[in-house]
């Protein structure tokens, strides 16, 4: 299996959005290409055909190879929860709540282990591997522990990229830095540089590239202009940066940016849509008046919801429903809607039985054993008989209370509920906005609301966006980078 390597001088240097790339350049060529992130740390994940829980970044690249997410993409998945510690999964499956000493001095070894087992097992599927490090492959405190990035690429003797984001400057002491610090063998893997999101005029670069490449011996592999597209983010850092590329829209939502907030690529449909602003409210910020408000999924919902209670955000969101406005939430926000959170075990972090926003009646209680599985269900709402798609992840049993207030979302009462005036709804549902024409009834119920004409349900799903949007950036890299000697 021929094996190329991405890692980057900093996090956030763009290698997820380059791996995507490169997959679909290379699977164009009829390469039967495979993503690989041997361990990765997000909040955002998805959900395989077999129930494997990976991260949403290796899904997208897996599309962008135009093959199905496998568990093998992305072996070792840690979910931050706060206090140093994480959800550790492994092939997909929970296995552990960890603290980071506890991780290496006892799942060290098992988790190369396991990325060594998850690379073999691709090579008998495909005959290209495009790998993706994590942050920086240069920390030196944390080399002899990092499963992610060197220690990949020597062990498939990749062609190994180095990339740099150059719009937040350094760009060439974070090269030169990164290099220095790396090991001779390592060193010697570095087949090229990738001068990434460069937003200036290339002449007034070129002098630097000069230089770079005669000290280092190095080529320029690439200069990869800023692409202004929303694509889906790693972690919630990214959503400090987003801004809404959507002017003079009729619909404004806002989503609650909770401090564990996980699977927010859940709205990247809605930011697609021409006619809506999506806005990611901070707890501490005024809600205003959207015409809509989420309440996203949470690692730690527990703790988010008393961030709600403590900003004062919990009681802004009841006078914002008061005054006419429209509420939802998925997964952990769902469950924060309802009467109660119980967690009899502590898995979350705190122990107890914890009142919840008291608007849709139901009550959770966090279990040790996740629900991971895609779903295929039918609507109640906002459109009765269409066919929506997507996927759950969540440790909570949520028991719907018999009310003459409510319905179900789905034909599949588990799954979600709304009230009788549809100003409140909840779902389990991840990838709920994905399903175009679902997404197109729900704003068509805002817009009502607001005398606007409905909108087109008629619509294909958000991947087809997506799928575009993926070629979109494949042709934008493969004009800039210099793919023969990338092959080699």
């Amino acid at each position: 299996m021929k094996a190329v390597m991405v890692v980057g001088t900093t996090s956030h240097a763009g290698k997820s959005l380059l791996v995507a790339a490169l997959c679909r350049i290379f699977a164009r060529r009829q390469w039967r290409v495979t993503p690989f992130k041997g361990q990765n740390m997000a909040l955002n994940s998805y959900v395989t055909a077999a129930g494997g829980e990976i991260g949403y970044a290796q899904a997208v690249q897996a599309w962008a190879a135009g093959v199905a997410p496998l568990v093998e993409m992305n072996p070792i998945l840690l979910k931050p929860q706060g206090d140093m510690t994480s959800q550790l999964i492994m092939k997909g499956r929970a296995i552990a709540n960890i603290r980071a000493t506890q991780y290496y001095e006892e799942y060290f070894d098992r988790g190369w282990q396991v990325i060594r087992e998850s690379l073999e097992l691709l090579s008998h599927q495909f005959d290209m591997v495009v790998c993706e490090g994590a942050g920086s492959p240069a920390e030196i405190n944390l080399k002899h522990r990092d499963l992610t990035n060197m220690r990949v690429a020597k062990h498939l003797n990749a062609r190994t990229l180095l990339v740099v984001d150059i719009d937040r400057g350094g760009a060439f002491a974070h090269i030169i830095g990164t290099l220095e610090l790396l090991d001779p063998d390592e060193r010697a893997l570095i087949k090229g540089f990738i001068i990434n999101k460069f937003r200036g005029q290339k002449s007034i670069l070129d002098p630097g590239l000069t230089w770079l490449e005669e000290r280092t011996g190095i080529p320029v592999v690439g200069v990869i202009p800023w692409i202004d597209e929303v694509f889906p983010a790693e972690d919630s850092l990214d959503l400090l940066d987003r801004r809404s590329s959507n002017s003079h829209t009729d619909l404004n939502i806002s989503v609650i940016r909770l401090p564990r907030i996980s699977n927010f690529t859940d709205f990247d449909p809605l930011e697609s849509e021409t006619t809506v602003t999506v806005k990611y409210v901070s707890p501490k910020d005024q809600l205003g008046h959207p015409d809509a408000v989420i309440l996203p999924g949470s690692k730690t919902t527990i703790s988010d919801l008393q961030v709600l209670r403590k900003t004062g955000m919990a009681e802004a969101i009841k006078k914002y429903l008061v005054a006419g406005g429209t509420v939802m939430g998925v997964c952990g926000g769902f469950q924060m809607l309802g009467e109660s959170i119980v967690d009899r075990e502590g898995l979350e972090g705190q122990q107890g039985e914890f009142k919840g926003l008291g608007l849709l009646p139901l009550k959770t209680a966090i279990a040790p054993d996740k629900i991971a599985r895609q779903r295929t269900v039918t609507s109640n709402y906002p459109q009765p008989g269409l066919p929506v798609s997507g996927y759950e992840i969540h440790q909570g049993i949520t028991q719907m209370l018999e009310s003459d207030l409510t319905k179900s979302l789905f034909d599949d009462p588990s799954l979600g509920m709304v009230n009788n005036s549809q100003s409140i709804w909840g779902t389990y549902l991840h990838g709920i906005f994905d399903n175009g024409a679902w997404r197109r009834a729900w704003l068509n119920h805002l817009r009502h609301q607001r005398g606007l004409q409905a909108l087109p349900t008629g619509i294909p799903n958000y991947r087809e966006h997506r799928e575009a949007l993926l070629d979109r950036l494949a042709d934008t890299v493969e004009k800039h980078l210099d793919i023969k000697h990338i092959l080699g």
